[in-house]
């Protein structure tokens, strides 16, 4: 199935054998260090920039219903974010892995978005549209 929104995310974790714990990895487009005249205008002009992590939580699928309640419950820590990334951690057995469990997953995670590392991952905006990068 191709993923195109949130509600899609959500219809295939749920059709997966395996209980499923969803990571999510928000983050923030900003200006590079020492950005050139070009970056800085593309930046201004809302195009490219460096994604930084701001802030990771992850879900269990009975904790989330729609993109705006997560977006409403990530207005509650008054961090800005642009860009949420998205993986999945399936659990073995009748329950999906425990939050402890996803935490070293989350934290590989963060590490990898940090590094640039994109392409593993599902990223969709404050709307809860599939985003791809050129």
């Amino acid at each position: 199935m191709a993923i195109s929104c949130f509600a899609d995310l959500l219809n295939e974790a749920h059709s997966q054998p395996d209980p499923q714990r969803l990571l999510f990895v928000f983050t923030r487009a900003e200006l590079p260090d020492n950005p050139t005249p070009e970056q800085r205008a593309r930046f201004e002009q809302g195009e490219g920039g460096v994604l930084t992590p701001v802030l990771c939580v992850d879900k269990t699928l009975d904790e989330l219903s729609d993109m705006a309640a997560l977006v409403a419950e990530s207005k509650e820590t008054e961090i800005e974010w642009d860009i949420v990334f998205v993986a999945a951690l399936a659990g073995s057995g009748p329950r999906p892995p425990s939050s402890d469990e996803a935490e070293s997953h989350l934290q590989r995670m963060v590490e990898s978005l940090k590094m640039g590392n994109i392409e593993s991952f599902l990223a969709l905006d404050r709307q809860g549209e599939v985003v791809s990068f050129q």
